[in-house]
């Protein structure tokens, strides 16, 4: 009950009322889509008119995943009538059909469809809104009747393009929604070469749809009534390759800002189902509780320039796809690293020659640290640079040195785990900083997120998560051990009990980690580490006490902070068990955490980590005992501390939809720490040196027997 209080206590200060019942819709408000406008497509001269709103008003990059892997023209009109991620299941990626009257066609077996995809998106949830309040819908274009369509298919007025708009139409309906589909038009016009594949669109035909689409909504624009709320979203991609759009708010309310979201919690970066909640917050309409997103707000001050703003919100996209071109060939370098440094580890403990070992200890210390180095690495801007994959590549490599000269520098480099404490604490200490400061280092980091696969946006991503709690457990371990070394046994059992509550805290925060699978692995894990420490046998008597202790913690967090005006998925998790379908998430994670051990790469670090684990650092050797056990016999918290990183590695990958992911980089830090520290443990005086050179020449020259 202690942990469930602090906790509590944390979260107390977010707490906020909800929102009032809706009200009937008050003012107008005009959405103009442009699927596949970037923020590189705009400037002051080729797009006068999208220049003019974004300086006026307030801007953002636009993250428009939804289902799939990219965003089609017609995913996006039906996430904006959603409120929710959605998609047309059966279908080309083209664009939206023209309506018969007012109506789409096809629109019943689209609604149905989502109904019943794995986020149950409600589409028409938007004109409904509308239309029981007592408002009506103006649709523009033929994608524009999707996005503003009851459950029915219906809008209550419909023309087809621009230039049909009459003088007063735009303000015959609290909301109009327009479709500007130049952009998106040019990549299908072009259609695909003889391999199926996109065909090009050079630069210069680009622009041109650019200003076509510029022109339209200029045209749009001139027949704006007063006071009148206007959103861009560039809201699909034009091809294959998912990239961050465009959003633009101008109106009352808008100023010159840079827009963010509770979604997000990042100036300058927003979601596409953000534009649901902003248009029936704009309209001063309660949002459904199946809308999903939250209202486009103040996200701090950006530049007056609109070139300047364009280029800052563009560089997020090209941190995205520098991130998307450099992945694969991360996660290969890794498994080879990996592979390697357990190779040379074994190769070492073998030969147990004093150079070889020293260096398999340094190569083991920098392997672990490579992961921290890759949330260092953001700390300079290499997104903004020439080359920015050759910049972020060295920031990694500078980073991992500097933690590696830092574990061996210290008088900590002589204990046993003193310098794998220096490499856990700076990547426990780093990740904490991180998530308390905007998880901006974790942003499209090679084992971060990236906001165009929009899976998080702030806190602990499960694999930042996983490093995260490995480095806080490793670190906890050997203050716990020197505790252990000076017969304070209870006082180490406090500093691992402390530790946990503050990984609690930290972890399922909603200002800092706004983790819930996360809380679930900690408490068990640490559990497990305070018996262990405290000399107490694990029996399943406290195993099951500990896990229904556990299980109120973690409720409790979710309840309260479903109470929040703006609740986090640990909150939504709550409302969805209140509702029936608690189910349908759990189903959900646990079908993405199997998928993940196809990942042939994820899977083979982790078992490269265990077979090591297990035929190097646990076979006996000629020492008579096995390396691991030499060391956990000269540092008694080390068994403890691996068997927690264990239990947490393994309950996070139950628990979580990353799977695989979690134990394979959680070992990528354990183990090479434990090799590290087994090294250590032998000492000098039971490794054998390479014997002078002149013996050696003497020994080469003696006669064989």
């Amino acid at each position: 009950m202690l942990l469930l209080t602090t906790v509590a206590l944390a979260l107390l200060p977010a707490m906020a009322p909800a929102a009032s019942a809706s009200a009937p819709p008050s003012g107008h408000v005009v959405l103009i889509g442009v699927p596949g406008l970037q923020w590189g497509d705009i400037n002051a001269t080729a797009t006068p008119n999208l220049a003019r709103l974004a300086t006026q008003g307030s801007a953002a990059a636009l993250s428009v995943k939804t289902v799939g892997p990219h965003t089609c023209p017609i995913d996006g009109w039906l996430t904006v009538s959603a409120g929710q991620r959605s998609q047309l299941r059966h279908g080309s990626c083209g664009l939206p059909p023209a309506p018969e009257g007012s109506a789409v066609p096809g629109f019943a077996a689209m609604r149905d469809d989502n109904a019943h995809n794995k986020y149950k998106s409600r589409v028409g949830l938007l004109g409904d809104a509308v239309h029981r309040a007592g408002g009506c819908t103006m649709a523009v274009g033929p994608g524009a009747v999707l996005g503003a369509a009851d459950s029915a298919g219906r809008v209550d007025g419909y023309v087809p393009s621009t230039e049909q708009i009459p003088a007063d139409g735009l303000s015959r309906c609290a909301l109009t929604v327009v479709d500007v589909d130049d952009v998106v038009h040019a990549y299908i016009d072009a259609g695909v070469d003889v391999n199926g594949h996109q065909a090009n669109v050079t630069a210069k035909k680009r622009a041109a749809a650019v200003k076509t689409a510029d022109d339209q909504i200029g045209q749009a624009l001139t027949t704006l009534p007063p006071n009148t709320t206007v959103l861009v979203a560039g809201l699909s991609d034009a091809n294959v390759i998912a990239h961050l759009r465009v959003a633009i708010a101008s109106g009352p309310g808008y100023s010159s800002h840079y827009l963010t979201a509770d979604s997000t919690r990042t100036g300058g970066l927003v979601t596409l189902t953000d534009v649901t909640a902003t248009i029936l917050h704009s309209l001063g309409l309660k949002q459904p509780s199946d809308a999903v997103g939250t209202r486009w707000r103040d996200g701090g001050a950006k530049p007056h320039s609109v070139a300047t703003l364009a280029d800052r919100l563009n560089d997020k996209d090209v941190q995205a796809q520098v991130y998307r071109g450099v992945l694969s060939s991360f996660y290969l370098a890794l498994v080879i690293v990996q592979v390697a440094l357990y190779a040379f580890g074994l190769f070492a403990l073998r030969r147990k020659q004093r150079r070889l070992l020293t260096a398999a200890r340094v190569a083991a210390l920098a392997g672990a640290a490579l992961p921290a180095a890759t949330f260092l690495a953001n700390v300079i801007p290499w997104w903004s640079s020439g080359h920015p994959a050759v910049v972020m590549v060295t920031g990694v490599l500078v980073s991992i040195a500097v933690i590696t000269a830092v574990a061996l520098a210290g008088p900590w480099r002589r204990s046993i785990t003193g310098a794998g404490a220096v490499v856990g604490a700076v990547t426990a200490l780093v990740l904490t900083l991180d998530v308390l400061t905007g998880s901006h280092l974790q942003t499209c980091s090679m084992l971060g997120y990236t906001p165009v696969v929009a899976g998080r946006f702030y806190g602990f991503g499960n694999i930042p998560w996983a490093l995260w709690v490995t480095g806080l457990i490793i670190v906890t371990g050997a203050v716990a051990g020197w505790l252990l070394g000076s017969g304070r046994r209870a006082a180490a059992t406090a500093v691992v009990i402390g530790a946990g509550v503050l990984g609690l805290v930290i972890d399922g925060a909603p200002f800092a980690g706004a983790d819930f699978g996360g809380i679930i692995a900690i408490f068990p894990g640490f559990a497990v580490f305070a018996l262990m420490i405290a000399g107490r046998r694990i029996r399943l008597s406290r195993l099951l006490a500990v896990l229904a202790v556990g299980a109120v913690v973690v409720l409790g967090v979710a309840f309260l902070d479903s109470l929040r005006a703006e609740p986090t998925h640990i909150g939504e998790f709550w409302k969805s068990l209140m509702n029936g379908d608690g189910g349908t998430v759990v189903f959900r994670k646990f079908r993405g955490m199997v998928g993940t051990f196809v990942n042939w790469e994820l899977t083979l670090i982790a078992v490269a980590a265990v077979a090591f684990l297990i035929f190097a650092l646990l076979r006996p050797t000629a020492l008579r005992a096995a390396v691991l056990q030499t060391a956990y016999e000269r540092a008694p918290a080390l068994r403890p501390t691996l068997v927690a990183a264990l239990v947490t590695a393994g309950a996070g990958m139950l628990v979580n939809d990353s799977g695989v992911a979690i134990p394979a980089l959680a070992f990528t830090v354990a183990i090479p720490l434990a090799l590290a520290a087994s090294i250590q443990a032998i000492g000098p005086e039971e490794t054998s040196a390479p014997p002078p050179r002149s013996e050696r020449s003497e020994s080469a020259s003696a006669p064989k027997a």
